[in-house]
């Protein structure tokens, strides 16, 4: 048995023992990623670059963006060289970086898309409001609001997963390190102060989400009485992309870490956490730049 202080590195979970599926799963990831830095990029670059783009809605989207990059590159990189160079091996140290930077993208992310709902809900049934409750000093706060609130949950949790004993090995059954598994891997009881903080965390967690479906109720609403099917449009296409985007990210990680255990199995966990970890990411700048023609427009003027 092994305890904490003897443990110098962790055993991520492999994909495959086949080295031609390893190679497959490396040229797989780097498309993915590839596609996240490029979708991601052109959105942060023209944003910036695009005088008629600093509004609110493509200030936060700005953010997004910045984020997605960060937390897949806190993963993925990692996933793929070990496909490559055949190994499981993630330092101690290296796997508590991981962690704490994941912790705090995703959970800065959460909260950007919540800030996102309600930058959504003014434009569309207080727009007379619009650059009172969202100007240029309020966006500031609210984005450095969600950065920070991420930072202070991730060092909160990574400081309090790492201080527990671990005397059941080192083998994580992720892919990337998670806090699940790594209190998988504590003594018995040791863990039950970071599970009740978790818990106190989905309440805040799903005092967001409640937020973010009122918005959206909200919405609906106000968008059904616009006379003009025009404007409801118009409504719906600054609406829908958003809207896509949360119930991607919200889905796959409620169904990551709500799964009964009863279904649960190493295939399926890696899977899922690839849904839920890689994939939105990639997929983002894709759902943004589908419907928004404004933003295509300054995307092609850029490019061209």
């Amino acid at each position: 048995m092994s305890n904490s202080s003897s443990i110098t590195q962790f055993l991520l979970l492999p994909f495959t023992h086949t080295r031609e599926l390893q190679l497959l799963h490396f040229w797989l990831f780097l498309g993915i990623y590839l596609a996240a830095l490029l979708g991601n990029g052109l959105i942060i670059t023209t944003i910036a670059w695009d005088q008629h783009l600093h509004t609110p809605m493509y200030f936060f989207l700005l953010n997004l963006g910045l984020l997605d990059l960060g937390s897949i590159s806190t993963i993925v990189p990692k996933s793929m060289a070990n496909s490559l160079w055949d190994t499981r091996a993630i330092s101690y140290s290296g796997c508590a970086v991981q962690l704490f930077l994941f912790v705090f993208l995703i959970t800065a992310e959460y909260s950007m898309l919540t800030i996102m709902s309600y930058d959504r809900y003014v434009a569309i049934c207080k727009p007379l409001h619009y650059r009172t409750l969202l100007g240029s000093r309020a966006c500031v706060h609210m984005a450095a609001a969600a950065w920070a609130t991420g930072f202070l949950y991730s060092l909160l949790h990574t400081a309090n997963t790492f201080s527990l004993p671990l005397c059941k090995g080192n083998a994580l059954g992720q892919f990337f390190c998670e806090i699940p598994q790594i209190l998988k891997l504590s003594c018995s009881y040791s863990y039950l102060r970071e599970i009740w903080l978790l818990v106190v965390s989905a309440f805040v967690l799903f005092g967001c989400f409640v937020f973010i479906v009122v918005s959206y109720v909200q919405i609906l609403r106000a968008v059904l009485r616009i006379p003009s099917e025009q404007g409801r449009h118009k409504a719906f296409s600054t609406c829908l992309p958003h809207l896509a985007v949360v119930s991607l990210f919200v889905s796959t990680g409620s169904f990551a870490y709500l799964k009964p255990p009863s279904i649960s199995s190493p295939s399926l966990d890696l899977v899922v956490s690839v849904l839920y970890s890689v994939v939105p990411p990639a997929l983002n700048p894709l759902i943004y730049s589908m419907r928004n023609q404004e933003l295509k427009g300054a995307l092609w003027k850029l490019i061209s």
